[in-house]
């Protein structure tokens, strides 16, 4: 009998299916990304689209403050409450009525100051606040049987 794969082993296995640069910039974002959330419940969706990894102060998606969605090209950064979050620079792409999005070109941009506020300016308005005293914790929410290619034709 084989031992199931850690949550992080089966992270690790879905960013392989990426080419290594986009593999690459998913791992660096998400090591920023986890540093600057202490506490966050990491909620990881291995979707027909994407693969996202959700970031809340629970295991309830609906509380989720932000998502890395990795994409075959390239990565965003939704702020999944985004539509209450002051945007001054109009940095957030999106009109629904709850998220929005920035692209990330490089893991760098997440140190950018006007990305850090728009952080800042998520996590203090999130309608439940993360504890940064929690155990940080990643959990496999589902896999999809059928998803698009995670590498972009040849």
């Amino acid at each position: 009998m084989t031992k199931a794969l850690s949550p992080r082993k089966q992270l690790d296995a879905f960013l392989a299916k990426y080419l290594p640069e986009i593999a690459a910039q998913a791992h660096a974002c998400l090591k920023i990304l986890r540093t600057r959330l202490p506490g966050a419940i990491q909620l990881v969706y291995d979707n027909y689209n994407a693969l996202v990894v959700g970031f809340g102060p629970s295991e309830k998606p609906s509380e989720a403050i932000f998502s890395l969605v990795i994409y075959p090209r390239y990565l965003n950064l939704y702020f999944l409450q985004g539509a209450r979050v002051p945007d001054p620079r109009n940095l957030l792409q999106g009109s629904g009525n709850v998220g929005r999005y920035i692209m990330l070109r490089v893991p760098a941009d997440l140190n950018r100051p006007d990305i850090r506020e728009l952080m800042s300016a998520a996590i203090e308005s999130a309608r439940v606040p993360l504890d940064p005293a929690r155990r940080a914790q990643l959990i496999i929410r589902s896999i999809s049987p059928k998803q698009r290619p995670r590498r972009p034709p040849a």
